[in-house]
């Protein structure tokens, strides 16, 4: 794990995200000799078909087709939209 100051973090800030990226280190981020933060990776992003998998053999068929018919009838199986587009 790898330790930067503040003023370091402020000064170098695109290199340390680089390394949290691309190479996966957890960076923490002190101010005067205290930890203040912690910059880890991101989880990867599951997708919906993803999640649904994963959840689907938790339910008995009879389950899984009713929650199915139920969000599609609430609208669930539109395209989902950017709301900021």
């Amino acid at each position: 794990m790898r330790t930067v100051t503040a003023t370091q973090m402020a000064r170098n800030a695109g290199e340390v995200l680089d390394a949290v990226a691309t190479r996966g280190e957890t960076v923490v981020v002190e101010r005067n000799h205290a930890a203040i933060a912690r910059i880890v990776p991101a989880e990867p992003a599951r997708t919906l078909r993803q999640v649904l998998d994963a959840i689907h053999p938790m339910l008995t068929p009879s389950q899984a087709a009713g929650w199915l018919k139920a969000s599609r009838a609430r609208g669930f199986g539109e395209p989902v939209r950017d709301p900021w587009a």
